[in-house]
């Protein structure tokens, strides 16, 4: 795989020849490699872009982003991919955060969003459907990672492998570190360009929602799910996996994104899917 170009110092790389094209964002602690098995199997059929968000990456200086510098640089790789046409969204974590954001913020270039694990993850309904012990567990490791960012050096890096080697990452050690933090401190400490002014994510365009509930708390309510299943064109589907549903069950995964892309969602099986998590 070769670089294709470069947008505000990020890399970003291109993979198949299909008319439409999939932006695809990684949230923490990974980089544009947790997409592999799906740009395998997508580029048959799609323009599969994927790059490492900035500040994400190891090798480049440490530095943090605003909510607005953050959804800039979004705005001009997605204007720079896009050859004029709507893009797809795929998105996990943090990617689901500010793609989430993007799509609010620019709905004309995006016809339809695929968004993995997080959905209205700072809602107070997801506030109030986890137990003390979850939200205990959510401050816990957040606030960790917050101050790996504040300390930063070689002290910071143990922390945040440590951290995410506790929590189940599958990215490779040599890739993570403290400087991926600092959505975790500006979203704790209030700091410069906090994400106090994102907008609450209401999809108009059909959306695709993957989970796993094989962790410990949700990344959202279940009437959020409830209502994106009864929307016309939407989906949700619910993995036997943890929060990386595209690394432990590729296959599976990309079937489902494939079928559908392909094809109008139907919505009574994706009720089923979901009650039966």
């Amino acid at each position: 795989m070769q670089k294709a170009l470069v947008v505000d110092g990020v890399d970003v790389y291109i993979e198949g020849e299909g008319a439409e094209t999939i932006v695809m964002i990684h949230g923490w602690p990974d980089t544009y490699r947790v997409w592999d098995a799906q740009v395998a199997e997508l580029k048959q059929r799609y323009r599969c872009v994927r790059f490492t968000l900035p500040g994400f990456d190891i090798a480049k200086q440490r530095r943090s982003y605003s909510l607005d510098a953050m959804l800039r640089v979004l705005l001009h790789i997605v204007n720079s991919v896009s050859q004029k046409q709507k893009v797809i969204l795929m998105l996990h974590d943090w990617g689901c955060v500010f793609g989430y954001e993007f799509y609010m913020r620019n709905k004309g270039l995006v016809s339809c969003i695929v968004g993995v694990d997080i959905g209205d993850a700072q809602s107070k309904a997801t506030v109030r459907s986890r137990s003390i012990g979850q939200k205990l567990m959510v401050s816990g490791y957040q606030g960790t990672l917050a101050l790996a960012w504040a300390i930063g050096g070689p002290v910071g890096n143990v922390m945040t492998r440590t951290m995410a080697k506790v929590l189940g990452a599958p990215s490779p050690q040599q890739f993570i570190s403290s400087a991926m933090n600092f959505p975790y401190y500006i979203l704790g400490a209030g700091a410069a360009g906090s994400y106090s002014s994102l907008v609450p994510f209401v999809p108009k365009v059909p959306m695709l929602y993957i989970y796993g509930i094989r962790k410990p708390f949700m990344f959202h309510s279940p009437q959020w799910t409830e209502n994106l299943a009864g929307k016309e064109g939407c989906k949700v589907v619910a993995m036997e996996t943890d929060h990386w549903p595209m690394l432990r069950q590729p296959e599976r995964f990309n079937q489902i994104i494939l079928g559908w892309l392909e094809k109008p969602a139907d919505n009574d099986e994706a009720a089923e899917e979901n009650a039966a998590a």
